[in-house]
């Protein structure tokens, strides 16, 4: 079961060949579990630069697994927290979006496939974090 960062969809949605899109398109292909998350979603979608844009990514994403927080509260706070983890070992996290991604990763038991580097800075605070190799 692997959650999908947004970093990794714009470069998929976008035709960029990276080895995290050629990741994606094997697992797309495969048996695993491919998903995204509410935020990522969001995300997604207020990148499209067109309501035909729009609507095509909304249902092409509706088919997609969605990993949600477990507890609308709790998962915040544990984002926070994991965000705190972060500051303390030395490095801030650029988008508290990306706590929360990193979080619902957690909390899920997924691994996540990015390209962001903030999800290795991430990482090495909150080894609970399991990133996926697309190197």
């Amino acid at each position: 079961m692997v959650l999908v960062d947004t970093s990794v969809w714009v470069d998929y949605l976008r035709g960029t060949a990276t080895p995290q899109v050629r990741a994606l398109k094997e697992l797309l292909a495969g048996e695993d579990i491919v998903g995204t998350a509410p935020i990522i979603l969001q995300e997604i979608l207020q990148g499209a630069d067109s309501q035909e844009r729009f609507d095509k990514w909304r249902r092409y994403f509706a088919d997609l697994w969605c990993y949600t927080t477990k507890d609308p509260v709790d998962t915040h706070v544990a984002a926070a927290r994991l965000y705190q983890s972060c500051r303390r070992a030395g490095t801030t996290p650029r988008s508290s979006n990306d706590c929360l991604v990193a979080q619902i990763a957690i909390e899920n038991d997924v691994t996540l496939l990015h390209s962001d580097r903030d999800f290795d800075a991430i990482a090495k605070a909150v080894p609970e974090l399991k990133l996926y190799p697309a190197a």
